[in-house]
């Protein structure tokens, strides 16, 4: 499967999300996670210079540090596709409101202490991790070209951002003959929140109906959705649907969604997983358990017919 132009997911359609890896998920059992994900034939792993930074005693550093150490045991880094982030960082430890942001001189030292991390000398997917308006996207853009000239990053992503803003972005990277970006990062799944909704994630940014029709139109953009199995929501009691999920039509998605389940003998997580690899993205998830990936790696292979693609999606 081609996720876009130079990375090729070998025989795995999701990316493994990382963030408690190193912190709530110690390096045993990272470490036998990251080798089953292997195993199985997964590649992809999401990482950022700031996970988990919200955590009490923890730097930022944990999850990328916890790859890195995966990586130089194993040897294998040539198998897998490293995808990591800038610009969400606190530059405060103690006012994490304040993050470093997107100028050149930042980028130019964020990724040194993510090769340093994740000890490589090239980043696969280096992606701007929020927007910050108080550069110009020439700056940014211009210092992700400059990675990618010298071979410190292949391709670049945006993260957290309207669909206005990612072809404004494109257009000044074509305009000046730089990489520009092939992925994009928003938060999505099957189910959809009620429109203007304020999510409890404050810094996440849905996907809208405009980002998706644009990822269809643009053949070298692909979609990465994040927070796509809602921390469990579907599948465990303890985990309730978020505030923001309550109105009519999650309900009617639900029941379209538990009844395509049992149709093709998987887990609603399982046929979220397919409905949106059905659409060409390539889905985050994070897991913390073997038990998790296990789900995961057979939702990533399971097929759905195209009356039950049609039903999920005329779900409202």
């Amino acid at each position: 499967m081609e996720c876009a132009p130079g990375l090729t997911v070998w025989g795995m359609r999701f990316a493994l999300g990382t963030i408690p890896f190193g912190t709530a998920v110690n390096e045993r059992d990272t470490f036998a996670i990251l080798d089953r994900f292997a195993e199985a034939g997964g590649t992809v792993l999401d990482t950022a210079n700031n996970y988990p930074f919200w955590i009490e005693g923890c730097t930022g550093d944990e999850s990328e540090q916890a790859i890195g150490a995966w990586l130089a045991a194993r040897g294998n880094r040539d198998r897998m596709v490293l995808s990591t982030k800038v610009g969400a960082r606190p530059v405060d430890p103690a006012d994490l409101s304040r993050y470093e942001g997107l100028s050149a001189p930042v980028i130019a030292k964020a990724v040194e202490g993510s090769l340093r991390r994740l000890r490589t000398d090239y980043i696969d997917v280096y992606w701007s991790h929020v927007e910050d308006r108080s550069v110009t996207l020439e700056e940014t853009l211009g210092a992700f070209h400059e990675l990618t000239a010298d071979g410190r990053v292949r391709e670049i992503g945006a993260s957290n951002v309207p669909a206005w803003r990612l072809e404004r972005a494109r257009a000044v990277a074509r305009a000046n003959g730089w990489t520009p970006y092939t992925h994009v990062q928003s938060r999505h799944t099957y189910l959809r929140p009620r429109p203007n909704a304020r999510l409890a994630e404050s810094a996440h940014v849905l996907v809208t109906d405009d980002l998706l029709d644009y990822v269809a139109d643009t053949p070298d953009l692909t979609l990465w959705p994040y927070n796509t199995l809602l921390a469990g929501a579907y599948t465990r009691e303890d985990r309730p649907l978020p505030e923001s999920y309550d109105h009519p039509g999650t309900a009617r998605r639900l029941k379209v969604l538990r009844e395509v389940a049992i149709e093709v003998g998987a887990t609603p997580n399982q046929v979220v997983l397919a409905w949106l690899i059905a659409d060409g993205h390539l889905p985050i998830v994070g897991v913390s358990s073997l038990a998790q990936l296990e789900e995961a790696v057979t939702g990533a292979s399971l097929s759905l017919d195209g009356d039950q693609k049609k039903r999920m999606a005329e779900a409202w």
